[in-house]
């Protein structure tokens, strides 16, 4: 919203809407981040984009914390915070999936480890495991190079903190948006439903769907019914349901009625 321009041809009713609630988002953000530069403050947390909210809630609560420390002008702490958040999401998804591997030749090479700093061993290993998606992949493999430009000793680090926590914090949040978003075009989602995200049926069993994905969703018929309250959504299904397994495309066809 801060980044909408306000056009001349817009009616002034409409104008004067947007005109409002930029002023009520700069507000916010002045008593969230402090008067002082707040200026600056409101140009780096506009540079940053759009925060992508994460099936995983550690990845919202340091990635929130990753993005405050760059909006206060702590440009280091913010560089060095999204390398490692980025290096703890590898570490998570190899020790949780690895039990589902172990007849791989890349099992070995992870089995005995409770740690991962080589970035490039895990994210092979992911990637032959079936576990990221190739964009995702890509993005791990930018950021691994922020991170050992920047975290291995770099002079040049000194002058250039800003510009490459600003690369991967928004590099990071990509890779939410690719991989652990609840919606978006990954494949294990059915495709075709508006207003929620239903994990397909022939993806049920996939490690990373049954590890990750389904543990934050919950089960539901056709006829559920949705209601947002004071802590979030709240899901109403009572709906007597007849005994039988229907397609995928059978439930899209339920939910539009």
């Amino acid at each position: 919203m801060l980044n909408t321009e306000i056009k001349d041809d817009w009616e002034e009713s409409n104008s004067q809407l947007w005109l409002q609630n930029k002023r009520s988002i700069r507000d916010g953000l002045v008593f969230e981040f402090g008067a002082k530069d707040h200026e600056r403050k409101i140009d780096d947390f506009t540079v940053l984009g759009a925060n992508p909210l994460s099936l995983i809630s550690f990845h919202n609560v340091f990635m929130r914390q990753c993005r405050n420390a760059f909006v206060h002008g702590s440009y280091y702490p913010a560089l060095v915070s999204a390398c490692t958040l980025g290096e703890r999401m590898l570490n998570r998804l190899i020790l949780h999936l690895r039990g589902y591997y172990k007849s791989t030749p890349e099992y070995k090479k992870v089995y005995r480890k409770e740690s991962f700093d080589n970035w490039d061993v895990a994210i092979e290993t992911l990637i032959s495991w079936s576990v990221l998606l190739p964009e995702a992949a890509d993005l791990f493999r930018k950021l691994a190079g922020v991170r050992n430009q920047s975290i291995h000793f770099n002079p040049e680090t000194d002058n250039t903190a800003k510009e490459g926590a600003l690369e991967a914090i928004q590099t990071l949040q990509q890779i939410i948006k690719k991989q652990f978003s609840s919606f978006g075009g990954q494949p294990w989602y059915i495709s075709g439903t508006k207003g929620a995200m239903y994990v397909a049926k022939e993806h049920e069993e996939t490690p990373f769907v049954k590890e990750v994905v389904l543990p934050n969703c919950v089960l539901v018929g056709s006829q559920h019914r949705l209601e947002h309250g004071h802590s979030g959504w709240v899901v109403h299904d009572d709906h007597p349901y007849p005994e039988k397994e229907i397609t995928d495309e059978e439930f899209v066809a339920l939910l539009s009625r």
